[in-house]
């Protein structure tokens, strides 16, 4: 059975950071310091999971320090980042391994907001073409969910909106949002809202 990759992309952020778009004089570059991702079969089964730490290295080369904003959001403290953070490329390697060729699907368009960014500012090439990239907002208004919900609802709280029981989630992880986003489709699958021919691309 064909599978699709859910992922989810925390990056950094500061007091006012996302009203400035991130252009305040002392603002971060948005740049990734998590990725998520969910491998989910298009019969409803979620097949696997992937959780990568990130070190979010600035536009001088070095390590940038979050903000205490970011690790009251994520969780995601300097010591988690010493133990499990890797480089931007490692972790968008295995990413690319984790995908086995699948499209990526995220809540919005990470791979603008956050990819394209990181990697522009990490002086890297993205591992993979935009191609391989949709927005599961796309899905949600295919099984009928009207536009100014989608709107008004995120990546964490999109399987409450349907309802979906799942195991608890901690809103603002990589890995937990794109598993709140994977529970949603994979009812949505189950229950015959969505069918495999929606994930299809052009």
């Amino acid at each position: 059975m064909p599978h699709v990759i859910v992922y989810d992309c925390e990056f950094l952020t500061a007091p006012g950071a996302p009203q400035r778009f991130w252009n305040g004089p002392v603002d971060p570059d948005p740049i990734i310091a998590q990725i998520g991702a969910v491998k989910l079969s298009l019969d409803g089964k979620i097949l696997d999971t992937l959780r990568l730490h990130v070190h979010p290295v600035g536009r001088d080369g070095t390590r940038q320090t979050p903000d205490p904003l970011f690790i009251r959001l994520t969780g995601i403290t300097e010591e988690i980042l010493d133990a499990d953070g890797i480089a931007l490329a490692d972790a968008l390697s295995r990413l690319v391994t984790f995908s086995e060729g699948a499209t990526l699907w995220s809540w919005g368009k990470d791979e603008l907001n956050m990819i394209a960014v990181s990697c522009w500012i990490a002086g890297i090439t993205p591992p993979m073409t935009p191609a391989r990239f949709a927005n599961a907002c796309d899905l949600l208004l295919k099984a009928g969910m009207p536009l100014e919900d989608v709107h008004k609802t995120r990546s964490n709280t999109l399987a409450a909106y349907y309802a979906v029981d799942h195991p608890p989630l901690r809103g603002h992880d990589g890995l937990d949002d794109a598993l709140c986003v994977a529970y949603t489709l994979q009812h949505l699958l189950r229950t015959g809202t969505l069918s495999a021919a929606d994930f299809e691309r052009p």
